[in-house]
């Protein structure tokens, strides 16, 4: 039980006393954030799946329960290659700025001595995101279009004889676009979990004669991994819903789960888009589940 005292003006004993319950209190502390997430986070969950069950034609909805939009959504083969396509995206982008997000990390955490010196460089990181996905996505474009500055530079210097054609409106510079974009994403958490390793296991580690490399693997990178789950968690969530990148930097020959949603709406398909924003939801869900199974990343939360 919790005393809650009222004491009168100018009074220093108390006038009275309540007895609150603690679980009471518990539920009243959390009720704000319940209220918070079952508004914008549950609620419209609900909406989406309960409009994935309607029926609908080329002018409306109708509120009804059928069940064609996941047979289309899971029967169609056009759909599960989109999902491949996209899955395949996600996976390439992982591993790119897995592999860059860590060296930088690595960089700024044991090879910059200063901690003054390791905010600037981590700021000089960010300021990217000082502007929009959109401008910094399109910004590709020049320098790698056919008359680009890549294509122009090397026909220049005579390395190759005509312009390269898939430098741009290409899976690969989907896959650029999306590496410039959220490999951040993944530096950041590992540069803090990096942080947090206490120096005196490296310093422990070559006292008993460990070579750079056996640190490398033995402490610094099993002591990482919360750091790289939750990068992952970020890259491949942004990747699984990103639509603009994958139509602007294809040009159009690439598809993805989030652009095929996109193309849904425009033609009034909701209940067909809420459909595939269900499915989609419970891929993502599966795989930050077993991102989870395997690192335990509740001493980063």
């Amino acid at each position: 039980m919790v005393e809650v005292r009222f004491l009168g003006v100018g009074e220093p004993k108390p006038k009275r006393v309540i007895r609150v319950p603690l679980g009471l209190v518990s539920y009243l502390q959390a009720t704000p954030l319940a209220l918070i997430l079952g508004a914008f986070l549950l609620l419209p969950l609900l909406m989406i799946v309960t409009v994935s069950f309607w029926d609908y034609d080329f002018a409306q909805m109708y509120p009804d329960f059928v069940t064609f939009n996941y047979t289309e959504t899971l029967g169609s083969w056009v759909t599960w290659k989109t999902y491949l396509n996209t899955l395949k995206f996600a996976v390439i982008v992982w591993a790119i700025t897995l592999f860059v997000g860590f060296w930088v990390a690595y960089f700024l955490a044991f090879h910059i001595r200063t901690s003054a010196m390791q905010s600037v460089l981590f700021l000089v990181c960010t300021v990217p995101f000082l502007t929009s996905n959109i401008i910094r996505m399109i910004s590709w474009i020049p320098v790698l279009g056919r008359n680009g500055l890549i294509n122009s530079a090397l026909v220049n210097a005579g390395i190759i004889p005509q312009p390269i054609e898939w430098l741009l409106y290409s899976d690969f510079a989907v896959v650029l676009a999306m590496v410039h974009l959220y490999t951040l994403f993944m530096v950041t958490p590992i540069f803090n979990t990096m942080m947090r390793i206490d120096r005196s296991l490296l310093e422990a580690a070559r006292d008993a004669g460990a070579s750079g490399w056996q640190i490398l693997t033995n402490v610094i990178i099993p002591l990482s991994k919360p750091g790289m789950a939750i990068g992952t968690i970020f890259v491949v969530t942004l990747v699984m819903a990103d639509f603009s990148t994958v139509q602007v930097m294809s040009g159009g020959q690439s598809a993805s789960v989030a652009l095929m949603m996109k193309n849904q709406m425009s033609l009034l398909q909701y209940p067909a888009a809420a459909a595939n924003a269900v499915v989609l939801l419970a891929l993502v869900l599966l795989m930050v589940a077993a991102i989870l199974r395997v690192v335990d990343i509740r001493k980063e939360l």
